[in-house]
């Protein structure tokens, strides 16, 4: 089918292509990609975007001995085509298919395993002394984009790279884009380097005119020293990654590939530190992907004539109600405002983004800065709601304990993408904040079962709350389950919403959707298992525990970790209360890292849908006959 594009099956076949080869090659990858991502779903733009890097890349270096880093790794298709990857695109991101991220475990020219933002030059710094220690030679190469560069450990591991002297290339693929547009002083610096015409003058230049300014007198050196710092800042491109320790070359073109082969051919022979600024286009070859970088940023399926997904989206996402309710919380609450970290569109603000811009704040991909600024802000006085998935509020941990939960702050968190979020994979599965959230003093964590309890919510959290509080809620629309329905909503109270006999589950969120189908199943079949919402992870209602002494089995149910998640929270407090059942399980996803798959599938590999659910109880009920036949029944 590919003229060209069939004959690449490593990174070899690449490097034996006549050079004139390249070009058509580049236009092949790109409609290669476009009509596999619009089968599959996957990241689009930021792949078209990097094609004529990548091949540059892999054209000078040689993988897997030298190492190439990418920086979150989303932009990584490119590369895995060059590295005999491409048959596997046919399942890209699907259950035991290609992954959409970097993984060591699938190929060996993926150096390092990546899927967050800003990690790539520390890693790669990492590489680059394991290398020195160890006496080997090879060249270490981090490829970073310009939103990722708002994330404070990029600055780390740049501070920390500049001082090494060790050989070590940064690649800035400076496309203006993370998810949404970039926001910050940094994006305004590069779109300076960027587009004014002083910066074309070449910089060897500059500095050669400023060696010759006279240095007279011990005041007159220093005032002269002093200008002569100022007009290099204001002169020569890239002066903050030259003060930082970085021989800095660029902005090339991204897109012209004589250009991109010559500087990488000249930077791999130089010593120390290397900072190249590659300017790229997001979606670059495809129309509707150009015009609409953050629509094609990650996309379900598409139609490739007209850019259309094949699915209509749906409104109704936990996402759409939670910016909707926002909105409308702040029209009537002046101290309200949104703070997320480079996900304005994701998490649902774009309404509030625009009725109420002066509350909006989008700092970049700088989690820990959001809730430490978001912290400073409730302590003068204000009501910030901090939006962030799940897998990325992680990140930001010692900022919500040390910033916000000491001081006992006002702080509403509303944790996105919670529990398994589907075709991204381990990285970005958001399985761990029960874990990482609840044990926090001062903390209390609730979870919607549907819409309307959502909404409820939220209005407590904000309007009706004091000190640190977070919301979790699934990626997806908006549970409907039990006619949408929600009873008044007290602090660490759960909702009881069958009382029954023998068995009972607790459900966590989004997990009452199953729960409830079981429930209904069961009652079919003449048992009368009770079901209750638990609203609260934390604080765990204590009445609600020690009604749990009338059940023989009780089942929680949660879409996340079985470590620190909210079976064992249960179980904790059982045996606080002395509640001692007979049968014990925790329906959650294992002690492992969860892969890919739509989300329907992965709870159901798991056992954590309706069938799952039936399968486990009757299996214990059946425990239980056997048990009461003079066999045990032992509590799991």
């Amino acid at each position: 089918m590919y003229k060209i594009l069939d004959k690449i099956d490593s990174p070899k076949d690449l490097k034996r292509l006549p050079e004139k080869e390249l070009v058509p090659l580049c236009a092949e990858i790109r409609d290669f990609l476009v009509n596999s991502v619009a089968k599959t779903g996957g990241h689009l733009a930021s792949n078209l975007g990097v094609v004529e890097l990548t091949v540059a890349l892999h054209r000078v270096f040689s993988t897997p001995n030298d190492k190439i880093i990418w920086d979150v790794g989303h932009q990584s298709y490119v590369h895995k085509i060059l590295t005999g990857r491409k048959s596997g695109f046919e399942n890209l991101r699907r259950q035991n298919g290609l992954t959409g991220f970097p993984n060591s475990g699938e190929s060996k020219h993926d150096a390092f395993g990546t899927g967050h933002a800003s990690t790539s030059i520390s890693s790669a710094l990492g590489f680059a002394a394991a290398r020195d220690l160890s006496g080997e030679n090879y060249n270490v190469v981090a490829v970073i984009g310009d939103g990722s560069l708002t994330g404070g450990l990029a600055y780390e591991g740049i501070n920390n790279a500049g001082k090494s002297d060790t050989n070590l290339i940064v690649i800035l693929n400076d496309n203006q884009m993370s998810i949404s547009e970039n926001v910050g002083a940094l994006s305004r610096y590069l779109n300076r380097i960027r587009t004014a015409p002083k910066y074309l003058v070449a910089k060897s230049d500059i500095e050669k005119i400023l060696k010759k300014v006279p240095l007279v007198g011990k005041n007159l050196s220093g005032a002269a020293e002093k200008l002569k710092d100022g007009i290099r800042y204001l002169l020569v491109p890239g002066a903050m990654f030259e003060e930082m320790g970085f021989k800095y070359i660029g902005p090339v073109d991204g897109h012209n590939l004589k250009d991109l082969l010559g500087v990488l051919n000249k930077v791999k022979r130089m010593d120390g530190p290397v900072l190249v600024h590659v300017y790229t286009r997001k979606g670059k070859g495809y129309d509707q992907a150009e015009e609409s970088p953050s629509a094609f940023h990650g996309v379900d399926s598409f139609n490739v004539e007209t850019g259309e997904p094949i699915t209509t989206k749906v409104w109704g996402t936990y996402s759409d109600v939670f910016g909707r309710t926002l909105t409308r919380i702040a029209a009537r609450n002046p101290k309200v405002a949104a703070v997320t970290a480079a996900m304005p569109s994701g998490v649902g603000l774009t309404e509030f983004a625009e009725k109420f811009p002066e509350r909006m704040f989008d700092v970049g991909i700088a989690e820990g800065h959001a809730v430490t600024f978001a912290a400073g802000m409730a302590k003068a006085g204000m009501t910030p709601v901090v939006s962030i998935y799940s897998s990325f509020l992680q990140r930001a941990y010692d900022n919500i304990l040390h910033d916000v939960c000491i001081q006992n702050l006002h702080v509403v968190f509303c944790v996105d993408r919670a529990g398994v979020v589907g075709e991204d994979g381990a990285t970005h599965q958001g399985l761990y904040d029960i874990a990482y959230l609840s044990h926090i003093p001062n903390m209390t964590y609730m979870a919607p079962k549907n819409k309307r309890e959502f909404i409820e919510m939220l209005d407590f959290a904000i309007n009706r709350h004091a000190g640190p509080i977070a919301i979790r809620y699934p990626k997806g629309a908006a549970s409907v389950v039990l006619k949408n329905t929600c009873a008044a909503i007290e602090h660490g109270r759960a909702e009881v919403i069958e009382k029954g006999e023998k068995l009972a589950f607790v459900a966590v969120g989004n997990m009452m959707d199953a729960a409830y189908e079981a429930c209904r199943e069961l009652r079919r079949e003449g048992l009368s298992p009770g079901l209750i919402n638990a609203r609260f992870i934390k604080p765990v209602d204590k009445s609600m525990v020690r009604s749990l002494a009338g059940y023989d089995m009780v089942f929680a149910l949660e879409d996340h970790t079985e470590g620190g998640g909210f079976g064992s929270i249960l179980l904790a407090a059982m045996h606080a209360e002395g509640v001692a059942p007979v049968y014990f399980h925790s329906f959650s996803f294992p002690d492992e890292f969860i892969g890919q798959g739509r989300q329907a599938d992965l709870h159901a590999e798991y056992g954590l849908d309706r069938d799952g659910i039936l399968r486990t109880v009757r299996e214990a009920l059946e425990m239980g006959e056997r048990g009461n036949s003079g066999g045990n029944l032992k509590s799991v």
